[in-house]
Parts: C-alpha cells; structure tokens; sequence
C-alpha cells in the first residue's frame, strides 16, 4: 500500500511540474530575423547557331553549324523568335532562314543568415545540454544549448554552467547556410535568308523567241535547189585529143623504123 500511495504521490508531483512549466510570469519570446547575403554572380553564355531546313506545324528542322540536323518536335505557340525587331513564332519560319539561340547560366553564391533571439527568465537549467525560459505568453520552452553558446545576464556574459533559476537572461543564435541560386535565360533570334542575286551586268541573258514555222509546200520549195551551178570545163577534153595525137604519131615512126621503111 505504501508502494502505492508513492507512486501516486510522485505522479502527482510529475503533473504538477508539467503544469507549472506551461504556466508563469510572462517576460519574452523568441525572435526571428533572416537575410541572404549574394555574392559575386559568375555567367556561363553559350551560342548555338543554325538554318531552317524544314517547318511541318509544330516541328522544326535545323542544319546547325557544324554539320548536324537537328529536330525540334512540338515547339509550342509561345515560342518566339526575334527577326529585324518582330516577334515570329513557328508557324513564320521559314526554309533558309538563320537562327541562333544564346542561352545564358547566371550562378549567384549567396548565404543565408538566421538570428534567433529570446529573451527570458530560467525556469530550469541542465547544463550544459538544455534550459528553460519562461516566454512572454506565459509558456515555457526548452531550449537546446549549442556548444560554446554564451548568455548575457544584466550585461555579463556567461555560460551555461553559470545560469540560475530565476534569472532573465537573453541568448543569441545565429545560423549561417551558403547557398547557390542558378538562373537560366533563352534568347532566340534570327535572320531572313538572303534574296537571290541578280546575274552581272556584262552577262547577256538569253531571251528566246518564237519564230513561226513556214507551210510545207513553202518549205519545200525553200528547200529544193533552184538551179545547179556551172562547174564543168572543155579543157581536159582537149587535153586528152592531144594525148591522143602524140601516141599515135609515136607510133607511126616506131613502126616505119622497125620496118625500114
């Protein structure tokens, strides 16, 4: 029986710690601040250049610069490219056009800072690990003491090994978490394929003419020769009379010598 009428006597004690910790004098409560810090941005730019082989609706096909075709499917209808100062979206595009799409990384080092502060008076202290204050609404709250974290008590500073009961003391925590924010930008712009060139000045340009074809019968008396032109001659005719004297007076005086005549 006695056992047990100190258990209860204990539990009783137990409840009424729970309810003197949530209730009592009011004096602070805690205080947040936070600021972020930026440090020196660094950029990344990189430069894609291209020409418009083929637009089909929404798909764009790109010859870039170094050889490669590239295939963009389902460029949405926001998409804009700039060209001479107008805003052209997929559906202007055209075959021959340059395009060239700089894409920028800006990357901003930046830290941000938390200030925690609270002011109040020891409830209870377990140093060096916890302590509890008694908060301006009345409540109390513990609070984890960070390694080497120092209280200031009417001006002093001291640690938690030097905390009492009853006191009001005001502590400080700053934290410190570096962070990188990366921000990426797209700009698209473009130029008009060039206009075809002109031939130079001192190259003549053929221009063909219809000539109208000449009625048959005409045409063949155009092509028919009217008369064949005089070429014959009388001079190898004689020639050849006189050939033929010479032989035969050749003869005659072989045939009158042979003879002896």
């Amino acid at each position: 029986m006695k056992s047990g009428t100190r258990i209860k006597i204990e539990i009783a004690m137990a409840v009424g710690i729970i309810c003197i910790v949530f209730a009592g004098p009011s004096f602070a409560q805690v205080q947040t601040q936070q600021s972020t810090t930026a440090g020196p941005a660094s950029k990344d730019v990189t430069v894609e250049r291209g020409e418009v082989v083929l637009v089909n609706g929404n798909d764009l096909v790109v010859k870039m610069a170094d050889g490669t075709i590239r295939h963009i499917s389902n460029v949405p209808e926001s998409a804009r490219v700039t060209v001479d100062g107008r805003q052209l979206g997929i559906h202007d595009l055209k075959p021959g056009m340059k395009l060239q799409r700089t894409i920028t990384v800006t990357t901003t080092p930046q830290t941000v800072t938390t200030v925690q502060k609270v002011t109040g008076k020891v409830w209870y202290v377990n140093p060096p690990l916890s302590v509890i204050l008694t908060l301006e609404d009345g409540t109390n709250q513990s609070f984890k003491i960070p390694k080497g974290q120092k209280f200031d008590v009417n001006g002093e500073m001291v640690d938690a090994f030097g905390l009492k009961k009853g006191m009001v003391v005001t502590a400080t925590k700053i934290v410190e978490v570096p962070e990188t924010v990366v921000s990426q930008q797209r700009r698209v712009t473009g130029t008009m394929p060039p206009p075809p060139q002109a031939p130079p000045a001192d190259v003549p340009i053929l221009v063909a003419v219809a000539k109208p074809m000449p009625a048959p019968a005409a045409a063949a008396e155009a092509s028919a020769p009217a008369t064949l032109p005089k070429t014959a001659s009388d001079l190898p005719l004689v020639g050849l009379l006189g050939l033929l004297l010479l032989f035969g007076s050749l003869s005659v005086r072989f045939i009158r010598i042979n003879l002896g005549l």
